[in-house]
């Protein structure tokens, strides 16, 4: 079974324990019931905004999806035994976000650490959620566009805003950009 497949039946799994259709779902999440069946079926890996918003409309937090098995602290995460755990996201094209979750198996966390390799793309989707979002650029140039204003960021850059407002991470120059990246989400 796959990463998309583990997560599509965690979500199934919740919905259906709360008793919700998948359009209940959607209309909760404020996402298309199209993408959340591709999701359940295993064919679509959501971005982690669509995750964050699943999992607040599940009553869930994020790594409830995510985590196969609880470690005791400390977690440690050696960059050999990194694997990714999602597919690119951006539709049918394999450019877009490739994630490393660098906190599964810490089953009481409150923040989500990620490595994220960053494709250069020309599709822009904003997101919004709750909570913050600290990133640093490790390798090539970043662009982040938050409300109505556009940085760019270099190696060793950091950023940290609320996520409530709309952004995007996108590499720069047409070329791959790598960041870490910490999301915390308010219980």
């Amino acid at each position: 079974m796959n990463a998309s497949d583990k997560l599509g039946t965690r979500i199934r799994k919740y919905r259906e324990k709360l008793g919700l259709s998948i359009e209940d779902l959607a209309k909760n999440a404020g996402i298309d019931p199209a993408l959340i069946a591709n999701i359940e079926e295993g064919n679509t890996y959501p971005a982690i905004s669509v995750m964050v918003k699943l999992s607040r409309s599940l009553g869930q937090r994020l790594g409830t999806f995510t985590d196969d098995q609880f470690r005791e602290d400390p977690l440690i995460v050696r960059q050999n035994e990194r694997r990714e755990e999602a597919t690119p996201h951006r539709g049918a094209t394999p450019d877009g976000y490739h994630y490393y979750l660098l906190g599964k198996g810490k089953t009481d966390r409150h923040m989500e650490p990620f490595f994220i390799k960053i494709e250069p793309s020309e599709n822009v989707e904003f997101s919004s959620h709750e909570g913050e979002e600290f990133i640093i650029v490790v390798s090539g140039e970043v662009v982040l566009r938050y409300g109505q204003n556009t940085y760019r960021l270099q190696e060793g850059d950091s950023m940290y805003y609320n996520s409530v407002v709309p952004h995007h991470v996108g590499a720069a120059n047409g070329a791959p950009a790598s960041i870490y990246a910490v999301v915390y989400m308010p219980a």
